[in-house]
C-alpha cells in the first residue's frame, strides 16, 4: 500500500493554520471578559474554579488547571466521569466549573454538567457550537469552534483541541493581568527549571 504522509500531513497543517487564525480572528472577547468576572466573583467570595472535560477534552482540563493556577488563579481538575460518582464532593455551591466539549452533546458530558449545576456551580462552557446543549446550560459560553479536524478520517480531535487550547489560555491572560502576578511571585511557584529564575531584566 502506497503512503500518503506527505497529503495527509499538509492537510493536517493547513486545517491548523486556517483554523489557528480563524480562531483568533473571530473570538469573543467579551464573552472572554464575561468569563473572567464570573471566575473574579467567584474568587472574591472564597469559592474555587474548576475545569473538566472528557476524553481528549480531559486532558485539556488538567493542562489548562495547571496553566490558571500557575498565574494568579488556582484553578482544580475535576475528572469528567468520577464527577457523577463521588468527585462532585469537591465542589461547593459557587463554585465555578469550566466544561469544554466540542460538540457540546454528549451523554457523559450532560450527566456531569448537570450534577454540576445540582451541587450549586456556575458553568463555563467551551464548545464548538453555540447552540450546542452546553452552549445553553452555560452562564457564559465560549467558542472554540474548528471547520474540521486535519488529519487521515478528519474525526480525530486535533484542530478542535487547538481552538479549545487558546481559548482557555485567552482567558487565563485576561485572569493573571487582573491577578498583577509579579515575576518574584510568579518564580516563586516556579523553583524548578528555567522558568524559576529571574530574567537580567526582573531583578
Amino acid at each position: 500500500m502506497e503512503r500518503t504522509w506527505k497529503a495527509d500531513y499538509e492537510k493536517f497543517a493547513r486545517t491548523a493554520r486556517e483554523n489557528v487564525a480563524a480562531t483568533l480572528d473571530n473570538m469573543d472577547y467579551p464573552a472572554l471578559e464575561r468569563a473572567a468576572e464570573l471566575i473574579l466573583a467567584a474568587k472574591a467570595a472564597g469559592k474555587r474554579l474548576h475545569i473538566s472535560g472528557i476524553g481528549k477534552p480531559a486532558h485539556l482540563a488538567g493542562y489548562a488547571a495547571s496553566l490558571f493556577s500557575s498565574t494568579g488563579t488556582p484553578a482544580y481538575f475535576l475528572h469528567g466521569t468520577e464527577a457523577v460518582h463521588g468527585s462532585c464532593g469537591q465542589l461547593v455551591p459557587g463554585d465555578v466549573v469550566i466544561f469544554i466539549s466540542n460538540s457540546g452533546e454528549t451523554a457523559e458530558m450532560k450527566a456531569t454538567v448537570s450534577a454540576v449545576k445540582n451541587n450549586g456551580c456556575a458553568v463555563i462552557g467551551v464548545s464548538g457550537n453555540a447552540s450546542s446543549w452546553l452552549a445553553q446550560q452555560s452562564e457564559v459560553h465560549l467558542l472554540a469552534h474548528a471547520d474540521a479536524e486535519g488529519g487521515p478520517l478528519d474525526r480525530a480531535p486535533r484542530a478542535s483541541i487547538l481552538a479549545e487550547t487558546l481559548v482557555l489560555q485567552a482567558l487565563s491572560v485576561l485572569l493573571q493581568s487582573e491577578a498583577k502576578v509579579t515575576p518574584q511571585q510568579y518564580v516563586k511557584w516556579h523553583p524548578g527549571g528555567s522558568l524559576g529564575h529571574l530574567r537580567e531584566n526582573e531583578r
